[in-house]
């Protein structure tokens, strides 16, 4: 009968079981593919030193600040370690403390379940995306599938046409929670920590600042992300200026952030493939587990009849 049957059982099982936070990883992943081409949303008043300076002068004069991220979608500048609440939101044009409920919200609670399921369940979206990863190594090893115009042939076409970005994404996202392929951090000495209002003033001596997104402690060095064109890139910052940290491919391929358009375009698409995948991988399974019971309920009525 050969090893096929049982491959199918095993996927169809392992589906069922991690059935819920897979659905949870895809649908918040499809939400943060976005982040990076919104991103790159022009800030409505330009983002000078002067400007940010005057942010951090105004609602951080005792130079308390741990980091900030400009977020262009919402156009607005967060302040870290300031404040009563220990973040200060500050609009780009108005300069004045604004609240509000904008994209980095929704970004934000997709990040909590594409991480941890909203809960500490972090272990669990690590097992699940192994799941992944094995649900395409079995589908690898029942071979090429028959391309009919069905609901199975479909998702078998799927599968395979886009294998490399189905395999790629939960690969790079075990990648990341291992580790691998990181880069580490920029090399030397980390040296003592350098005010924010420094930082800003070196990066802004060879960078746009409009292409900032962050600045903020990592690993006990001050890091800066700024994007050059349509790529994101990662410095330490001294004072001596700015350190290219080595390239963190895993995580620049699992954002998106290789590219602003392209990646959120492959990983928006990937990630309707993948609900689609499980979408029709429910359901083929909830039709043969349909059939299977119709023939018993016939011959029990046909028994009761008869009887």
């Amino acid at each position: 009968m050969g090893l096929k049957p049982y491959l199918l059982r095993l996927h169809r099982w392992i589906t069922l079981v991690f059935a819920l936070p897979l659905l949870g990883i895809i649908v918040s992943g499809l939400v943060l593919s976005v982040e990076p081409l919104a991103q790159r949303q022009a800030p409505a008043t330009a983002l000078t030193e002067a400007r940010l300076l005057g942010f951090l002068d105004r609602y951080d004069p005792d130079g308390k600040a741990t980091g900030l991220s400009v977020r262009t979608y919402d156009q607005l500048v967060r302040l870290s370690g300031v404040g009563e609440d220990g973040t200060v939101d500050v609009g780009l044009s108005s300069g004045e403390e604004v609240e509000t409920d904008g994209l980095a919200e929704w970004f934000g609670w997709a990040r909590g379940l594409h991480e941890r399921l909203l809960l500490d369940l972090g272990w669990l979206v690590t097992a699940s995306t192994v799941a992944m990863i094995g649900l395409a190594g079995l589908g690898i090893a029942m071979g090429w599938p028959r391309l009919r115009n069905t609901l199975g042939g479909w998702h078998a076409g799927m599968a395979w046409l886009t294998l490399p970005l189905v395999v790629l994404s939960p690969l790079t996202g075990l990648f990341i929670v291992m580790g691998l392929g990181t880069g580490g951090g920029p090399a030397g000495p980390r040296g003592e920590r350098l005010p924010i209002s420094a930082a800003v003033s070196a990066i802004a001596r060879d960078h746009d600042l409009a292409g900032l997104t962050s600045l903020r402690m990592r690993g006990g060095r001050l890091v800066a992300r700024i994007y050059e064109g349509n790529r994101l890139t990662t410095y330490a910052v001294t004072r001596d200026g700015l350190q290219p940290a080595p390239a963190n491919w895993p995580r620049a391929l699992h954002e998106g952030n290789w590219h602003a358009l392209l990646g959120t375009v492959f990983n928006a698409l990937l990630s309707v493939v993948l609900i689609g995948l499980w979408g029709t991988g429910l359901v083929i399974w909830a039709r043969r587990r349909f059939r299977k019971r119709r023939p018993r309920a016939l011959q029990s009525a046909r028994a009761a009849a008869s009887g």
